[in-house]
């Protein structure tokens, strides 16, 4: 086995190299995809790597996703929170941050974690210390009103205060697979923080006309931030609340495809079980594993993860 990086975005992967070898001993042109971030380069001798030793644990680079959109009410939280509980099913570790002042993720999940962000970002704890375990390969780093008070200290830094956040998660990027971001409504110093971190970035739309002009908007912000910081990038655009008893959403569904073809997933479909999962504490998969819901989550993580046998 060899290791083959991709050029754009430093993942690695593993190579059967008998694979390789017959057409480059051929004189043919060799290329290949990167799974992570879908970019197609060629292969060369000087790009291979020996395999680490099978003992060793070898890991991919941690990928960073923001689940974001300017507008509210459209499922962020929700889709952070069954995203985050899928991948973990998955096997993967994940840590789920919370930056939005109400702090949904933790009482999604039945938890009331003591400390968490804030004490991250003005770092009164250790980072192990913010940290809670929510499931097995599962962590929160929970939000919460005492956010709006750190919202300020950002505000008021006069060199560097878009890196506020990535310089205080740098301790904890090495133990996860996925570090997933709900992000709260609006825009602020700390979106503006968390698009600087991140790499990927997950948007969730509601089926409806105002947040479908809110991705509009979003999509302008983006940009903006892109001008700076050119590795982050839109990745997934994740239609919810599809209802398939009328006609609007789906037309609005299709809507969507034509506009933003390559980065629309299957819709999350409308399902009463999403709605009353929270106040069990529950993720999607422990309240309704048979729902519609689920299945729908089953193949967003399977998006994810690019893996199409996760959680079947």
């Amino acid at each position: 086995m060899v290791i083959v990086v991709c050029p754009k975005c430093a993942r690695k992967h593993k190579v059967n190299i008998d694979l390789i070898k017959v057409h480059i001993d051929s004189g043919k042109n060799v290329s290949a995809t990167c799974r992570s971030c879908k970019f197609k380069f060629p292969v060369l001798i000087d790009q291979l790597h020996d395999s680490p030793d099978e003992k060793e644990d070898y890991r991919a680079k941690t990928r960073k996703i923001c689940v974001t959109l300017s507008k509210g009410g459209v499922g962020k939280t929700t889709t952070s929170v069954n995203l985050g509980a899928g991948l973990a099913l998955a096997g993967y570790k994940v840590l789920l941050v919370d930056t939005d002042t109400q702090g949904q993720s933790s009482y999604i999940l039945g938890k009331k974690p003591t400390a968490g962000l804030t004490e991250l970002l003005t770092k009164e704890l250790t980072p192990e210390e913010c940290v809670v375990n929510a499931r097995k390969n599962l962590w929160i780093l929970g939000g919460g009103k005492s956010l709006a008070g750190v919202k300020r200290i950002i505000d008021r830094k006069s060199f560097g205060a878009e890196w506020t956040l990535a310089e205080a998660m740098k301790p904890l990027e090495s133990q996860y697979d996925f570090i997933l971001i709900d992000t709260s409504p609006g825009w602020d110093q700390l979106i503006v923080n968390v698009l600087f971190y991140a790499t990927e970035v997950l948007v969730p739309v509601a089926l409806e006309v105002m947040p479908l002009h809110g991705l509009s908007e979003f999509m302008k912000s983006l940009g903006s931030i892109q001008k700076y910081r050119k590795e982050i990038s839109l990745k997934y655009i994740v239609p919810t609340f599809l209802d398939t008893r009328i006609k609007g959403p789906q037309t609005l569904y299709s809507e969507l495809k034509k506009l933003y073809p390559e980065y629309v997933c299957s819709p999350i479909r409308y399902s009463e079980s999403l709605s009353e999962a929270p106040s069990f504490g529950k993720s999607i998969f422990e309240f309704a594993p048979g729902s519609i819901a689920s299945a729908d989550y089953r193949a967003l993580v399977r998006k994810v993860t690019m893996d199409d046998t996760a959680l079947v």
